[in-house]
């Protein structure tokens, strides 16, 4: 993980995240001041950033907001103090309404973000200023600590590009905390058809079967906000297993780009999760980001012990055959 640091100084009125990564100063800074790079990790795992505003010289601002998967916003803005690229940049990073006002009763933080290194390796180190100890304990227990750590822990994907960072790896599964797992599938092919793949129910059925031995009963699934889904799989011949289905809400959509949903086994009155499953293209692939909330760590473990992962490989693996076809 890129982050090596993350320190909060009571005394100084400070919080400093150091990160090393393998790429150049020049490569870094690039990705921290070209706004749809930056949106690519500036906000943690379940709250993608979108920049609707982007001035980078002294004086000017940039506006951006987070989006939770519930649809609930967060939104900020940095005015830019000083640029001294490829090397450092200041900002004062508020809290702001719908307006574009600053929110009452939240702090104004200056923030400095200083890059060094060479041609193939890079340090930031990224300081927050604070104007009492008030302030700084504010956004501690709003959870700055960890939401900037995910955050920066997302920017490998964006530095060495898509391929570089995922093909060959297949379904990889990280648990960040104890409810939250990141899923992550490289895909050969075009988000538009990646995600149509993920949507009609049509191509669904061709490939969204899990191990051989399976077919797809159900293939029910929502297409916008407060639709219910349903699908189900039954297994066929001598496969050994018992029929199950999943079925749950959509949360949130922004088509080729973010579904989110509730997801719960059909027939149970067990707790749901929250699936949060995000595309993103570049070079001809589309990296698919799944984030799941678990109800607590026992029913993550749970879940993971029944071969999800290995389910999920083998149905992406068929996706990428029907989408060569």
């Amino acid at each position: 993980m890129p982050v090596t640091d993350v320190t909060t100084d009571p005394e100084q009125l400070t919080m400093t995240l150091t990160a090393e990564f393998e790429a150049s100063v020049d490569r870094l800074w690039q990705v921290f001041t070209q706004p749809r790079q930056l949106e690519r990790f500036w906000g943690p795992p379940g709250w993608p950033a979108t920049f609707t505003e982007f001035d980078a010289r002294a004086g000017g601002y940039a506006n951006y907001h987070m989006t939770s998967p519930t649809g609930e916003r967060s939104s900020g803005r940095w005015e830019f103090l000083s640029i001294e690229a490829p090397r450092r940049f200041e900002v004062i990073d508020s809290f702001v309404g719908d307006d574009g006002e600053p929110l009452d009763g939240f702090p104004a933080m200056r923030m400095t973000f200083d890059f060094e290194g060479d041609a193939t390796r890079s340090r930031l180190r990224n300081t927050t200023y604070f104007d009492s100890a008030e302030a700084l304990e504010q956004v501690v227990a709003m959870g700055a600590v960890e939401g900037s750590t995910m955050a920066m822990n997302q920017l490998d994907r964006v530095l060495l590009g898509l391929r570089a960072y995922a093909e060959g790896k297949g379904t990889v599964v990280e648990e960040l905390d104890d409810t939250h797992v990141r899923i992550t599938r490289l895909i050969e092919g075009p988000r538009e058809l990646v995600w149509r793949a993920h949507n009609e129910a049509e191509l669904m059925q061709q490939w969204m079967l899990g191990p051989d031995g399976w077919v797809m009963t159900d293939c029910t699934p929502g297409t916008a906000v407060g639709d219910s889904y349903r699908y189900a799989w039954a297994p066929v011949g001598d496969t050994e297993g018992e029929p199950f289905g999943f079925e749950g809400e959509v949360l949130a959509i922004e088509p080729l780009r973010r579904v989110v949903t509730t997801e719960r086994m059909s027939g149970t009155e067990g707790p749901s999760t929250t699936n949060d499953t995000q595309f993103e293209e570049e070079d001809g692939v589309t990296l698919v980001t799944t984030l799941i909330e678990y109800p607590d760590r026992e029913t993550r473990d749970m879940i993971l012990a029944t071969g999800m992962a290995e389910g999920m490989e083998a149905s992406y693996a068929r996706l990428e055959t029907v989408l060569a076809r």
